[in-house]
């Protein structure tokens, strides 16, 4: 982040714009709704700064800025469509160390002004750091559509009540308070009734706050999916926003932890290979340390907490400790890397079957029934293979697998930085040498992607076609 976002209080505070042509117009219409002694220096003003200057909205000064105006001045804007001088002026902008922004020039920008959606007081400001503007303005139109226009009646209206809200001593009381208020309560009452039904609802709402007790500590173990955000579940992305205390996995994507509140307390609790781990007791002993104190607490873990997720000993710890609990689903590295593959993970006449299998274990490396898994048209999601590839190749091989079976390794599934390696069970070992994989990873056994597929199934067709010929 190049630009650091900041509301400026502009109450009584100057702002210049050098120019007053049809460019320092169309920032002018921004820069007058707020509540600053707007001043504009230029000598061929439009119709548009000549009609708000009669109207005492700006002060008009028909020729160019100069050092002796800058004063106590809060920023400046360059919009003179002439580059020499837009110059001239930030060089006296900056002299005097007052912002300066060069209209439609980020490169001389000390600020950049973004994107606004008004819904006084609310605002939402939108900056690309000036690279993409079309973008911007498409986001702005969203959150438009987003935030109705009664947004900003509602907010002066809660703004009214808020010492009162005070009167909840709980912190997690009042977050719920407001949250229902802006969610439901106020744009419903506003609708039914206007202000005065609006302040009917804001007495009953913290009525019931009083006399309802304090939600207890809980704890939902949310399947954090392969990273992207956009796989989480919608119940899971409300989950983590409103979370006291986040504990997640090594793997648990950083766009994923952006969605938890700020004041969140957020715990990794991540295990590394041949690095510094969390045990299992311990993992167990944070989330019932912080659900006891009433928290609630968001366990987030890499794809489905229920597959490869000790999800058992996690549920059986709460049960033991009397502490609530919820499972939210999430999407397994498997399906996410198939989804990378463009492959189905069952197909008639290939595989009516999946297993899924873990390369490591607790005590090493896994056993499994090797002679099941090297029969023809089986088709596995290896977990936590990486490290036991050779192993498992040489298992499969000596237990009657053929070393012509497809295998293909996907790394980093759903991420922007994925990598696709295809193989066959003879070479596997070599294809994660050569494709650089290091984790984490799928490897699936008996699945091919879909390109290389499709030309391995022309192939035997074309084959069985000479053949039959």
């Amino acid at each position: 982040m190049r630009y650091y976002p900041i509301f400026l209080d502009t109450h009584a505070r100057r702002i210049l714009v050098s120019g007053a042509g049809a460019t320092a117009a169309a920032k002018l219409a921004l820069i007058l709704k707020t509540e600053a002694q707007v001043e504009v220096y230029g000598s061929e003003p439009c119709d548009r700064v000549l009609a708000w200057q009669a109207e005492g909205r700006l002060l008009l000064v028909q020729r160019p800025l100069e050092p002796s105006d800058i004063g106590d001045a809060q920023l400046i804007y360059a919009a003179n469509d002439d580059e020499a001088e837009d110059q001239r002026v930030g060089d006296i902008g900056r002299a005097a160390r007052v912002l300066v922004n060069t209209v439609d020039q980020p490169a001389h920008c000390d600020f950049i002004t973004p994107a606004i959606v008004d819904r006084d007081p609310v605002t939402v400001a939108i900056g690309t750091e000036g690279t993409a503007p079309v973008l911007a303005r498409q986001i702005k139109a969203l959150n438009e559509e987003a935030l109705g226009t009664d947004t900003g009646r509602l907010a002066r209206i809660g703004n009214d009540f808020r010492n009162r809200v005070a009167e909840l001593e709980d912190g997690r009381a009042r977050r719920d308070f407001w949250s229902a208020f802006y969610s439901e309560a106020g744009p419903r009452a506003l609708k039914a009734g206007g202000e005065p039904a609006v302040q009917e609802a804001l007495e009953a709402l913290l009525d019931h706050c009083k006399t309802t007790d304090p939600k207890a500590g809980f704890v939902y173990l949310i399947g954090a999916g392969p990273g992207d955000p956009d796989l989480l579940t919608v119940k899971a992305q409300k989950l983590i926003r409103t979370a006291d205390v986040v504990i997640h996995d090594r793997l648990v994507s950083g766009e994923v932890l952006e969605l938890a509140r700020r004041e969140a307390e957020f715990i990794e609790v991540g295990k590394s290979p041949y690095g510094k781990s969390w045990s299992q007791e311990d993992i167990n002993a944070v989330m019932v340390s912080h659900a006891s104190r009433d928290a609630q607490v968001v366990r987030l873990k890499s794809g489905d907490p229920g597959i490869y997720g000790r999800l058992d000993e996690e549920m059986d710890a709460l049960d033991a400790a009397g502490i609530g609990f919820d499972i939210v689903p999430g999407v397994t590295s498997a399906a996410a890397a198939a989804a990378d593959m463009k492959v189905s993970l069952t197909r008639r006449h290939r595989n009516s079957s999946l297993r899924f299998l873990t390369g490591h274990d607790i005590n090493g490396f896994a056993d499994h029934d090797w002679t099941s898994l090297g029969r023809p048209g089986t088709v596995a999601a290896i977990y936590m293979g990486v490290r036991a590839a050779g192993f498992l190749q040489s298992r499969l091989l000596a237990h009657g697998g053929d070393a012509a079976t497809p295998v293909t390794v996907v790394e980093n599934a759903s991420r922007t930085h994925r990598k696709i390696v295809g193989a066959t069970l003879g070479h596997l070992s070599d294809a994660l040498a050569e494709g650089g994989i290091k984790g984490p990873a799928i490897i699936f056994l008996g699945l091919a992607p879909r390109d290389a597929e499709r030309a391995a199934t022309a192939l035997h067709r074309t084959i069985r076609e000479e053949v039959s010929a």
